[in-house]
């Protein structure tokens, strides 16, 4: 190679490591499930599985549990929903936990429910490849650790509990790498200090874009927020209950275009007409809206007062930038000090699952529905990609766990051990 190694940088020398450097790899047999993730909906699903006497190895590409909630989030965080909605099976929130615990909370919480049910992630494991080898009937899933020390693990069932938010999505926007000033996504972002009396541009308008606003302005920043796209914003409770458990209850009686008319109806009691400051709804209601596209709607938590008041701009969706000037697409152009792209995260798993009956587009759930959107073919299942939350993450794992504890006490292969072998 004469040299040629030294001269990749950055991602491209991580990856011809990856592909040319591995060390002494092994096979490694697994008894039961395979889950790939050790975030909420992957702890979920050990857990039922544990319960029901069946075995699982969950891998984990970082250091520890709910990486995402641990490190990639800011520190104001608090669940959007009350905790009643956000336990996973089997296991409540403490009772001195607040109706909407913090982040850091939340991350006990997920430590504790690990504990409770012994689950031991593998740490530190990169899954590169997934497929199903129809000769043996048996998934081989490819990992590399650290030092770039490859395992394969092969087993009769996988579940990919990597959630739809593995990786930053970074929009495309015209002079984006020329802006002067600092860039971050809303995953590195943790709180306004650093940005006392800066102008900083929050580009989208979800609840994290909503919540990063209202932190800058809590620090004496002076935020807008870029609103591309048309936004329900709702408040987080109506008439002494969340919003989301008052839904919930009237979606027993009532359809869904119904219920929608009357969460509009009393948002527009409680918040007002937000049309006239730039926060345009969608023509499909809140609820239709979240079923059909998985659109979540923002749960305000003081964030439009401040819009109101006008301590937060908000401008139209960003046409270019130039240096520290942006361009939006109504004309307008305003000079800002930093950028805080708010645009969410994408799914990784088309980039490792190979040659399934479902196929996930880069970024999406899968492209084509699972059965009941948990369980697809030859033992492949999904956890937490149904757009549900936390609560659509128990009800898969609750699905997979009695899906494969059925399959698993058919299986004659359940009691045989590991079979590490060294391939050279």
């Amino acid at each position: 190679m004469e040299g040629g190694f030294w001269e990749l940088e950055g991602k491209r020398a991580h990856d011809f490591r990856v592909a040319n450097v591995m060390k002494s790899s092994a096979c490694v047999w697994v008894p039961g499930p395979i889950i790939i993730g050790a975030g909420p909906s992957g702890l979920a699903v050990a857990a039922c599985l544990k319960q029901r006497g069946v075995p699982s190895l969950v891998l984990e590409r970082a250091d520890c549990i709910g990486s995402l909630w641990k490190n990639r989030t800011y520190d104001r965080l608090r669940l959007h929903l009350p905790k009643k909605y956000c336990e996973l099976p089997s296991y409540r929130f403490p009772k001195t936990c607040p109706t909407y615990p913090t982040k850091q909370q939340f991350v006990a919480y997920l430590d504790a429910y690990a504990e409770h049910f012994d689950i031991r992630p593998a740490f530190n494991r990169t899954v590169v490849s997934t497929e199903f080898n129809h000769n043996f009937r048996l998934w081989q899933v490819r990992t590399v650790g650290i030092e770039y020390v490859e395992v394969e693990y092969m087993s009769r069932w996988v579940v990919v509990a990597t959630g739809e938010n593995a990786v930053d999505h970074f929009p495309q926007l015209e002079g984006l790498e020329d802006f002067g000033g600092p860039i971050i996504h809303s995953s590195s972002y943790k709180s306004g200090e650093q940005f006392t009396l800066k102008r900083v541009l929050v580009v989208g308008c979800g609840n994290s874009g909503m919540e990063v606003s209202l932190d800058l302005c809590n620090y004496n920043a002076l935020p807008s927020l870029a609103v591309r796209d048309s936004v329900h914003v709702l408040p987080q409770k109506m008439l002494g209950k969340s919003t989301f458990g008052l839904s919930m209850l009237l979606l027993r009686w009532f359809p869904t275009w119904l219920v929608d008319r009357f969460l509009l109806l009393m948002t527009y009691f409680i918040l007002g007409d937000t049309t006239k400051y730039g926060l345009h709804r969608p023509r499909q209601g809140p609820l239709e809206l979240k079923n059909r596209l998985g659109k979540t709607p923002v749960l305000d938590v003081g964030t439009l007062s401040n819009i109101k008041s006008g301590r937060i701009k908000v401008f139209r969706g960003v046409k270019r930038i130039k240096g520290n000037a942006v361009e939006f697409v109504d004309g307008k152009v305003e000079n800002f000090d930093a950028i805080v792209l708010a645009t969410g995260y994408k799914s990784n798993v088309a980039s490792w699952l190979k040659e399934t009956d479902m196929s996930f587009e880069e970024g999406d759930a899968p492209s084509k529905p699972f059965m009941n959107g948990w369980k697809g073919e030859n033992g492949l299942y999904a956890a937490g990609f149904t757009r549900h939350g936390l609560l659509g993450a128990s009800n898969d794992a609750l699905r997979i766990a009695e899906d494969i504890h059925h399959s698993w006490m058919l299986d004659e292969t359940k009691h045989y051990v590991a079979f590490p072998a060294s391939r050279g």
